[in-house]
């Protein structure tokens, strides 16, 4: 449970009498392909379709149950289209029109907007909540607590990001910048956002952390349907204009066509660009502090950070069928094959076997994975990729 003074009163929230949480619908973007967790994580098998916590449950079964517990079954997905078996194998309670899929990958807003614009069509009343499918949370009660508060405030009026209590001034994620407290029935840890900031130097987010008053943005968005694309009409029109019309398409005859059409041509941005940092300049934006632990397991070692080595050896060791040995070794092994993997000497090592590809770095150069795939793709090594 969550320790900050400031995020004791979660527990007392009734989840049951939320205002707003009758017309609450879930939102999960799955897409991205995840390259610093190469060769693991490929295109045709992104990071959310795999276990990395060693749970039993994939990071996409994870966040639709995390959900559900609060929607019930008002939970869409939007995805690619080359992962749809593959979801749909992971989700059989996932209804076909809530299976929203992309022919290519245009980013969050267009992700998203989607989703909000056909939940439009359906309910203009409704308040969704978007939540990517490739994040790690704990404890679960706490996160549902936190999106309730957010819910109660959206139905107010607002754009509600739920922001993370920094632990450490880490330099890879963007800040929120809380503003006033706000008075919402249900939810009394509302803030105003001041202001999103920019991934920081080292300096500038220890001040940040120190400060007290930044919380990570982990990209959780919570909104009245008609409010995001208030908001996208004004920023981004064509964006805007593109996806109301394959919403409007959408369930009719000329639902493939339209996307078929209409989706290439829209624009690549984040939904914090398109939306989020605009309307809380305009004062429609509010944050809830999550007490919960988050990681987007964005490289190796935040896989080890969330798999404590499990033997004397000092290994985390993930897979099917491993078979690795290890003296007076550290580190992470991801196995995919059945070969044997001696590991002797080496501290905070790295190590990814797949059939066709294998990753040997250290937990420290984790992050430049990335640049390894961005090499590949340049010597047109697709077919690893």
């Amino acid at each position: 449970m969550t320790t900050d003074p400031e995020l004791d009163g979660l527990a007392a929230v009734d989840l049951s009498d939320t205002p707003g949480l009758d017309r609450f619908y879930g939102v999960i973007p799955a897409g991205g392909v995840g390259t610093r967790l190469w060769p693991l994580s490929r295109a045709a098998a992104p990071k959310f379709l795999h276990d990395l916590t060693g749970s039993g449950q994939t990071l996409i079964r994870a966040t639709y149950d995390r959900l559900a517990a609060l929607a019930g079954d008002r939970v869409m997905v939007v995805t690619g289209e080359a992962h749809e078996g593959a979801v749909r194998e992971q989700l059989p309670d996932l209804a076909s029109e809530d299976t929203v899929l992309e022919p290519e990958p245009k980013d969050s807003a267009a992700a998203i907007g989607l989703a909000a614009a056909i939940l439009f069509e359906r309910d203009p009343e409704t308040i969704m909540g978007s939540f990517a499918a490739d994040q790690v949370i704990g404890p679960v009660e706490e996160f549902q607590e936190a999106v309730a508060e957010a819910v109660a405030t959206a139905a107010t009026g607002k754009i509600v990001t739920i922001g993370i209590k920094p632990t450490h001034p880490a330099t890879g994620f963007g800040y929120i910048r809380q503003g006033e407290a706000l008075t919402v029935k249900g939810a009394p840890h509302a803030k105003d956002v001041a202001a999103f900031v920019e991934k920081p130097a080292e300096d500038v987010a220890k001040e940040y952390v120190a400060s007290g008053e930044y919380l990570w943005n982990a990209g959780m968005f919570v909104a009245p349907v008609s409010l995001m694309l208030h908001h996208l009409a004004i920023n981004e029109p064509e964006l805007h204009a593109g996806v109301v019309e394959i919403a409007k398409a959408w369930g009719t005859p000329a639902q493939a066509e339209t996307m078929a059409r209409v989706w290439p041509g829209l624009k690549k941005t984040a939904v914090d660009y398109a939306v989020a940092e605009p309307a809380a300049a305009a004062g429609d934006v509010a944050v809830i502090p999550g007490g919960f632990t988050w990681d987007d397991v964005g490289d190796f070692a935040a896989i080890a950070r969330l798999n404590p080595a499990k033997r004397a050896s000092g290994i985390t060791v993930i897979g099917e069928t491993p078979r690795v040995y290890s003296s007076k070794a550290s580190g992470v092994v991801v196995t995919d094959t059945a070969r044997v993997i001696a590991l002797i000497g080496v501290e905070d090592i790295v190590v990814v076997d797949t059939p066709d590809a294998l990753l040997v770095t250290t937990t420290e150069h984790a992050q430049s994975v990335k640049q390894a795939v961005e090499s590949l793709k340049a010597h047109g090594d697709d077919d690893v990729l």
